[in-house]
């Protein structure tokens, strides 16, 4: 079976999110960190735990700083999109980086993180998208679903 793991890099708000091979919810969970530094090992022991033996495919979102953004600010982020593409790197699969407006345009979302909740809880019910704040992982899912959906 494949599955399709989809990546909302952030330094204190990552998630990441799974679908198997049907667009079935597998698996989510925030990137975690300390003191918005990725804590490498425990993200890369968790990808491991939810992926077992089964292949997997990655997908990140194509982030960039933002206008008036300070440069510590920056930074911190910069370093975490790396810890992340460096966590997926040691996985030896293939992994894809796909911009905000592409994924968003082919699955009908917008900017507004809601209407990723919003699909999101649609689509897998019994996935982890109670609370408001857990629209990162909403959106790392409809990542993994954007990746199924190329695949077909």
């Amino acid at each position: 079976m494949r599955l399709f793991c989809g990546i909302d890099p952030g330094s204190a708000s990552g998630a990441w999110g799974m679908v198997d091979h049907n667009g079935n919810y597998w698996s989510s969970d925030s990137i975690p960190n300390e003191d918005k530094r990725i804590s490498v090992k425990k993200f890369s022991d968790d990808l491991r735990m939810a992926i077992g033996r089964e292949e997997v495919l990655f997908v990140i979102e194509d982030v960039h700083s933002m206008p008036r953004q300070g440069i510590a600010s920056t930074f911190t982020f910069a370093r975490a999109v790396g810890a992340i593409e460096a966590t997926t790197q040691l996985f030896r699969t293939s992994w894809f980086i796909v911009t905000p407006q592409r994924w968003k345009s082919d699955m009908g979302v917008t900017a507004d993180k809601n209407t990723s909740l919003t699909m999101a809880r649609g689509l897998w019910p019994d996935a982890p998208l109670k609370r408001v704040k857990d629209n990162n992982v909403a959106e790392a899912l409809l990542l993994a679903e954007w990746l199924r959906r190329q695949e077909l």
